[in-house]
């Protein structure tokens, strides 16, 4: 059983960096060279749709205020994204993608969505059906052990 549980470990970690690994080099050789991953990341907090909060942008990506600050202005200097005061609160900044920000949400999104249609390609229905189905239990297991806490 060790074994297996060693194994299991080892191909998890090697899939959590084959895909960074991999989300890194398409973004350093497409159009958007000029960002990171935590930058990408950032601008999908941030959607597609509309403007949000700097406070609901900082919560989504579980950082400080002070961190998505720099982060914000690093990708307004680069034409990614824009604050907004509120007309109705000038206390509250929002937060909204610009047309290259948009641009590189939707070709970062396609990119997702091209490495999961591919690697789903070798797979027969039955196999999609239990890999989606042990994703769902490590997912769920992740949230409620590592980031929640234990079940009580």
């Amino acid at each position: 059983m060790n074994e297996k549980l060693n194994e299991i470990n080892r191909l998890l970690v090697e899939v959590y960096d084959d895909v960074n690994r991999i989300e890194e080099f398409s973004i350093k050789q497409g159009a958007f060279s000029d960002i990171s991953i935590t930058e990408i990341h950032t601008i999908e907090a941030v959607g597609l749709y509309g403007s949000k909060t700097m406070s609901e942008i900082a919560s989504q990506l579980e950082i400080t205020m002070g961190t998505l600050t720099i982060a914000i202005d690093k990708l307004i200097k680069k034409g990614y994204v824009e604050r907004r005061r509120s007309d109705t609160d000038r206390r509250i900044v929002n937060v909204c993608l610009t047309k290259r920000g948009k641009l590189a949400y939707r070709i970062h999104e396609k990119f997702h969505m091209d490495m999961v249609k591919a690697i789903m390609s070798d797979f027969s229905h039955e196999e999609e059906e239990v890999l989606l189905v042990a994703l769902k239990k490590l997912n769920q297991h992740l949230k409620e052990i590592y980031m929640n806490g234990p079940k009580k």
